[in-house]
């Protein structure tokens, strides 16, 4: 089964896609990820595509696009792959068609879970992240033991540079403006599946099941 995941940014696609990936067996591939491995390991395409997510700007089509297709290719994604954050716009979404036609695979699903901008920024803006271990904190959800300071490893916490509150607005504004128009595009496809983001992560897992059988 080959499933994209669709929402804002915050909306708990990453979450959700973990818990579905495990359950249905699915490749789980996260192009934000994905891309901050790049940024970390400074390969070509990690500094191209550094100052466009410092800004909340999208990476350019072409750019991810090659990058996404590169690890659906992957052997571990032959009995099916779970796009989390990809595509991202309907440019992403028609190449990403294209590529799988000339292999013979097609999407089975397209769940796009719904919620609105105030709590996207809240959940975002709130979250703070350990560099060390990458565990991941919120100042209201699950703040940590000592303020700013790991539980797991006790190194001072940061906020990323996409989740300060400007770039948020900025990333909220590229998703109405490039990225809300896929739900249309994959609802004339037949294969959108939305589901409401408000619940708490049990509710919209059951949710997602519920809505796309077979995950």
């Amino acid at each position: 089964m080959n499933v994209v995941l669709l929402g804002p940014p915050g909306a708990g696609k990453g979450t959700q896609a973990v818990r579905l990936s495990k359950t249905a067996g699915l490749l789980h591939l996260s192009s934000g990820d994905i891309l901050r491995a790049e940024r970390r390991a400074e390969t070509e395409l990690g500094r191209k595509a550094q100052e466009y997510m410092d800004s909340g700007a999208l990476v350019p089509d072409d750019l991810i696009l090659s990058m996404m297709v590169q690890h659906i290719g992957r052997e571990e994604a032959k009995n099916g792959f779970l796009l989390d954050g990809f595509p991202r716009t309907v440019a992403q979404a028609q190449g990403l068609d294209v590529r799988l036609a000339k292999e013979n695979r097609k999407l089975d699903a397209v769940v796009c879970i719904e919620i609105d901008d105030a709590t996207v920024s809240k959940r975002l803006t709130g979250r703070w992240s350990c560099p060390n271990c990458a565990r991941v904190f919120h100042e209201e959800f699950s703040p940590p033991k000592a303020a700013g300071v790991c539980d797991a490893c006790g190194q001072p916490l940061s906020r990323r540079n996409d989740d300060e509150p400007a770039v948020v607005a900025e990333r909220l504004r590229h998703y109405h403006e490039l990225t809300k128009p896929l739900v249309a595009y994959y609802r004339d496809e037949g294969i959108l599946r939305p589901v409401s983001g408000r619940g708490s992560v049990d509710e919209v897992f059951e949710a997602i099941r519920k809505a796309c059988p077979g995950l």
